[in-house]
């Protein structure tokens, strides 16, 4: 199978290996700094907001973007209100998945896609964890106001953000690890023609079936 960018995953030449694990590592590191720089401006703007919002709105675009505080005890963009600790316990679970594939990530575009997403999941876990009226049912800063449109924050943006980049992805057919799935077909066939090729050479011999 190939990589994303053309370097065998399976390659028994040291270079190709040496390649394929710098991806590694860089992947790693860009998902780190954007899942930390996330959280922190999250966390940020909310502390802001706290301040700077208590004693009245904030118009920034006219009547398109408004800076409005409020506490929302449910899920993004104020849905599911009545639900706070089952929200609180899923981001906690997102939280670890994301980490566990982290271990995978290959590729610009899925680090970028989980750093997002798991700075926007633990900034609003953050907030349930940590926040009024109780631990694990905290309720999370919001201060985003657009017409027509619940209130939201900047880690629901991180999340809308990731939900796109993984849409994208896996529509371009790219794994986690840089695998792509018509790289994958493309060495199914040639594997397939080399033994027909081979099994015309060898009389007696079907294709698909390796020598004993």
């Amino acid at each position: 199978m190939q990589a994303a960018r053309g370097a065998s995953l399976n390659s028994s030449d040291p270079a190709d290996q040496a390649t394929a694990r710098r991806r590694r590592v860089d992947a790693r590191v860009l998902f780190a700094a954007v899942a930390i720089t996330a959280y922190a401006v999250d966390l940020g703007t909310k502390e802001w907001a706290l301040s700077a919002l208590a004693d009245g709105d904030i118009p920034v675009l006219g009547d398109w973007l408004t800076l409005h505080l409020t506490f929302n005890p449910g899920a993004a963009f104020s849905t599911g209100t009545d639900f706070t600790i089952v929200f609180t316990c899923l981001a906690i679970a997102a939280v670890v998945v994301v980490l566990w594939l982290s271990r995978r990530i290959a590729t610009t575009g899925w680090a970028l896609a989980l750093g997002f997403l798991l700075g926007g999941v633990a900034g609003n876990l953050t907030d349930r964890i940590l926040r009024d009226p109780e631990p694990f049912h905290g309720h999370v800063v919001d201060f985003l106001m657009l017409p027509k449109w619940p209130v939201f924050n900047i880690a629901d943006v991180c999340i809308n953000v990731a939900a796109g980049l993984i849409i994208l992805q896996t529509f371009r057919g790219i794994a986690l690890d840089g695998t792509r799935e018509s790289d994958a077909r493309s060495d199914a066939g040639s594997d397939a023609r080399s033994d027909e090729a081979e099994a015309r050479r060898e009389p007696g011999r079907e294709p698909g079936h390796g020598a004993t």
